[in-house]
């Protein structure tokens, strides 16, 4: 049996997509290998903590930003393991066994899962697909991919970087060599895809992905971002 296992989910307005999404976790809490769910907030005006309360999760919060949300929650969790989720990704089933089989057979790695969209479409299919290989190619999962992590790995790269924007691209240099494929799908929303326009958002997050890789400070990124109507 893998060591207890705490799923980190930071949510900001988010009452309406945290039953679907926990939902989704239920294999892994029933088969013992979830320890807690932990929601790490960042000021929801909405039901969260309601919704959280009612899921009998870790309840923490705090100032907004994606960042420093996910520092807090893996501060406040217990497991062993982290499993880091956005509030409206749903893992495939039997994600729990492609989990349980990681964490005994490659403790030094952070493993992501696959990108796929609740979309139908060419577009959605190309820009998951796309993720993928930017995954693979350049060690560059985003945060809607989900990390599977130690805490003690986590430790080991100084945590979750305290970053408003782009968290997910330092934290995934910082494990660079430690990264791994899991053979499973996190289904994410595409609503905002649809809200921008597909080839928009892919330009912009690679316009962004860029000017940060270049030394931009990512709170002016995420203001522009806000200022455009559209954000990572």
């Amino acid at each position: 049996m893998p060591a207890p296992l705490s799923v980190v989910i930071p949510t900001l307005n988010a009452a309406e997509a945290l039953p679907a999404t926990t939902d989704a976790l239920l294999e892994g809490a029933t088969s013992g290998l979830v320890r807690e769910l932990v929601i790490s907030d960042g000021g929801s005006t909405d039901g969260t903590e309601a919704a959280a309360r009612e899921l009998g999760a870790v309840w923490v919060n705090g100032p907004a930003g994606r960042g420093a949300q996910l520092a807090r929650g893996v501060a406040a969790a217990s497991g062993d393991w982290v499993l880091l989720l956005h509030a409206d990704t749903h893992l495939a089933p039997g994600w729990s066994d492609v989990a349980r089989d990681h964490m005994n057979t490659a403790p030094e790695a952070a493993g992501w899962f696959r990108l796929r969209f609740r979309a139908e479409g060419l577009p959605p299919r190309l820009v998951a697909g796309g993720a993928v290989l930017r995954s693979r190619w350049l060690g560059l999962p985003y945060g809607d991919q989900g990390l599977l992590v130690s805490r003690r790995v986590l430790g080991e790269v100084g945590g979750v970087p305290d970053l408003p924007l782009m968290e997910d691209v330092a934290l995934a240099r910082a494990l660079k060599g430690r990264l791994r494929e899991l053979p499973c799908a996190a289904w994410t929303s595409a609503a905002r895809y649809a809200r921008d326009g597909w080839a928009r958002r892919v330009v912009g997050n690679l316009s962004t992905l860029a000017r940060y890789a270049l030394g931009a400070d990512p709170s002016d990124l995420k203001r522009r971002y806000e200022r455009a109507g559209s954000g990572k």
